[in-house]
This record gives C-alpha cells, sequence and structure tokens, in this order.
C-alpha cells in the first residue's frame, strides 16, 4: 500500500513521525527538567533519587520487550497512540505523586509506566520510520532522531519556563500531558493503514502468544543483528557517557567552571543534531558502511582529543568531534535492524538493538562513575574510546541489504 500514497501522502506520513519523536523528546525533558524539584519537594537524598530513576529504567526495557508483541497485536498507528497515552498518563500521576500526595511510592509508579510508555514507542516510531524511509526512498531515520532532539530542547525550555514563574510540577506536567495526547491524535491520523501489522495480511489469523514471543526471541540467534548490535552498544555508550559525565569531565578534569562545562555540554547536543539533521543526505550519498567508518573515527580522535587535550580548547573541539561521531550510530542502527524483507521481523529486531542500546545507556554511566572514582573521570573515558574503535570495526553489519525502490507515487 505503502507504495501507491501519493507525494502528499507520503510527506504527511514523514511529518507524522516527526511529530512522535519530539512528543518522546518533550516528554523525557520535561521530567528531567522538573526532577529537582521533584527531589527537594519529596526530600528526597541522591540514593532515593537513582531508585526512582531505576523504576523508570525497568519500565523502559520492560516496554522495549513489549513492543514487538504489542504491534503484531494491534498494529503500528494504534499502538503508538496507546504508547503515548500511558506516557502521558504516567506523566500525570508523578505530578501527582509530587504535588498532591508527596509520595515517593506514586511517583515511583508514575515513572515506571512513564518509562514503559517510552520504552514501547520508540521501538514502534522507529518501526514506522523505517518503513516511511523506504517507502520515500531517502534516508530520514537521522532526521527523525533529530526531531527527538528538537524535542528535548522544547521540553527542557518549556520546564524552565515552568520552574522560573513557580508553576506547579502536577500543573505543569498535567499540561504536558494534554499536548501529548491532543498531538498524537492528531498526527495519527496521516500514518496511513496497510503498513506492517496494520495490514489485516500480516496480522491474521493471529498466532498464540507464545508462538509470538518465540518469533520475536528468535532474532537474538541473527549473527548481522548481534553485529548491529555492537555498533549500537558502542555508539549508545559514547552519547549516554557524554549526556551524564562530559560536563563534570570538564570541571574536574580541565579545572573550569560549571557555567563553562554548561556551555560546552550545550556545544555537544548542538553538535549531535547537527550531524543527525545533516546525516540523511550525507548516508544516501555514501552508504551506511562509509559513514559508520568515517563517525567511528571522528568520534574516536575527538575523545582521544577530550581525554589528552594539553589545553582546555583542544578539548572543547574534541567534544564537538565527539558528538558528531556518535550523532547516526543510534539512528542508523534502527535502520539497519529494521532492514529485513518480513515486516512481521522489523519490530522485534528493531526492539533487539534498541534493548543494546539501552542497556549502554542505563549501563555505561554506572560503570564510568566506578572506574572515575578510581582513576579519574578523563581515564575512564577510555573505556569509550575502545567501544567506539569498536564500532566502527563492526560498520560493515549495516550494510544496506537492498536498494531502496523508489515509490511510485499519483499526482
Amino acid at each position: 500500500m505503502a507504495e501507491t500514497l501519493t507525494r502528499r501522502q507520503l510527506l504527511a506520513w514523514r511529518n507524522a513521525i516527526f511529530v512522535v519523536f519530539a512528543l518522546s523528546g518533550i516528554s523525557i525533558a520535561s521530567w528531567v527538567a522538573r526532577l529537582p524539584a521533584v527531589r527537594d519537594h519529596l526530600g528526597l537524598d541522591t540514593a532515593q533519587v537513582g531508585i526512582l530513576i531505576f523504576a523508570m529504567s525497568a519500565g523502559s526495557v520492560i516496554g522495549l520487550i513489549a513492543a514487538p508483541p504489542v504491534m503484531l497485536r494491534v498494529g503500528a498507528r494504534a499502538g503508538m497512540v496507546l504508547s503515548l497515552s500511558i506516557v502521558a498518563g504516567g506523566t500525570v500521576v508523578i505530578g501527582l505523586g509530587t504535588s498532591v500526595f508527596s509520595s515517593a511510592v506514586v511517583v515511583g509508579v508514575g515513572l515506571a509506566a512513564f518509562g514503559f510508555g517510552n520504552g514501547s514507542v520508540d521501538v514502534m516510531m522507529n518501526v514506522e520510520g523505517a518503513a516511511a524511509e523506504k517507502a520515500i526512498g531517502k534516508t530520514l531515520m537521522p532526521l527523525m532522531h533529530a526531531f527527538f532532539s528538537f524535542g528535548t530542547v522544547a521540553g527542557a525550555g518549556l520546564g524552565a519556563l515552568a520552574s522560573a514563574l513557580s508553576i506547579d510540577v502536577a500543573v505543569h506536567l498535567a499540561v504536558i500531558a494534554v499536548i501529548i495526547v491532543v498531538s498524537v491524535l492528531v498526527a495519527i491520523r496521516y500514518v496511513p493503514r496497510g503498513v506492517e501489522a496494520d495490514d489485516p495480511g500480516l496480522a491474521a489469523p493471529k498466532e498464540p502468544f507464545r508462538q509470538r514471543l518465540v518469533a520475536s526471541l528468535a532474532v537474538w540467534k541473527d549473527v548481522r543483528l548481534l553485529a548491529i548490535g555492537v555498533i549500537m552498544l558502542g555508539m549508545a555508550f559514547a552519547e549516554g557517557s557524554a549526556n551524564d559525565w562530559l560536563a563534570i569531565a570538564v570541571v574536574d578534569g580541565y579545572d573550569q567552571s560549571n557555567t563553562t562545562a554548561a556551555i560546552i555540554f550545550g556545544l555537544f547536543t548542538v553538535s549531535m543534531t547537527v550531524g543527525r539533521v545533516a546525516g540523511g543526505p550525507v548516508l544516501d550519498r555514501f552508504g551506511r558502511v562509509p559513514v559508520l567508518r568515517v563517525s567511528a573515527l571522528l568520534g574516536f580522535l575527538g575523545i582521544l582529543a577530550f581525554i589528552f587535550a594539553p589545553v582546555p580548547w583542544i578539548a572543547y573541539v574534541g567534544a564537538a568531534f565527539w558528538a558528531l561521531g556518535c550523532s547516526l550510530g543510534f539512528p542508523v542502527g534502527m535502520s539497519a535492524a529494521a532492514d529485513t524483507d518480513d515486516p512481521k521481523q522489523s519490530a522485534a529486531r528493531v526492539s533487539a538493538v534498541a534493548i543494546i542500546g539501552y542497556v549502554a545507556f542505563l549501563v555505561g554511566p554506572p560503570v564510568l562513575g566506578v572506574l572515575g572514582n578510581h582513576f579519574g573521570i578523563l581515564h575512564a573515558l577510555l573505556l569509550v574510546l575502545v567501544l567506539v574503535a569498536l564500532a566502527g570495526l563492526f560498520s560493515p553489519a549495516a550494510r544496506e541489504r537492498s536498494r531502496r525502490v523508489r515509490p511510485t507515487v499519483s499526482a
């Protein structure tokens, strides 16, 4: 069906997925922006905040695992609406747990639901994005992930504004929840039926749950997919480590101020977004493997410069190269995982590599913290250097399996 859509319908489909990516980013940044207020209102210490964050992380992993069978059951369109509705519900519960009930348990329940919804929609929007990418005939996944970044910027900005105006956490997060639900209900109208699990030919007859579960787990036997997972592991580890430790490394490693550290982290996020916006045309021109190799080299040189810079400004340039180098790893890994002739396998394959990426995001920062405590945070980043090099070595696994066929569109 996707190949018979008009150009206008194809672009509307693409734009709808852009919105879904942005909504996920807005939700996450809104929570992060109000985390200090939640902590202060509940009187939590650092360890207790860590437990709350673990509830969200656990929910995210469960959502990643649940996404493939949910997609096979209800389809991508309904699945994305359901997942973002759960995100919105969790967001409201977080606000109520903070401002109304003053209960860390209620906030934890909200965060678990919030994480579940974001984990499941992460798989679904990437599978649907890969389908739109294939139908349109252009590399779009990096730009879709750039919209996630745009969403985080918007969410952080709204959170900062709400905090500056002393808007209650519950009110702020309730407004965000309404924005999420209304926006996804409007956007989803432009996602065509008859794609992936929405297609009755793919969804029926329904297989028993046990068979669907076995089919989802079977993808882990695919050696190529596991190699793509290594790429995801290295690049996601590099991105997640920068999110948590780059600013501290600037302060502790180069004796700079907190303000300077914030500026350098801003440079990193801008460079990451630029890399993703520019990545699509570059990938179309040169292909996944050459681009991943160059990206890994840029990331390797950037991290190397950041660790061993004789003067701070070289470290700052290194941070920009670090961001550019790992900006395409996650979206390209998702595209490569979804690159299969069997649409029913796409969700399970994307879920598998997404789990690897999320594990890197979740496990990487604590590991670096332990290493940094013993060897210093700059030396701890040598682990990131090794994993980025490994991602570069495994880049051939992401090679395109087939040429994209330009869709036949009607006027």
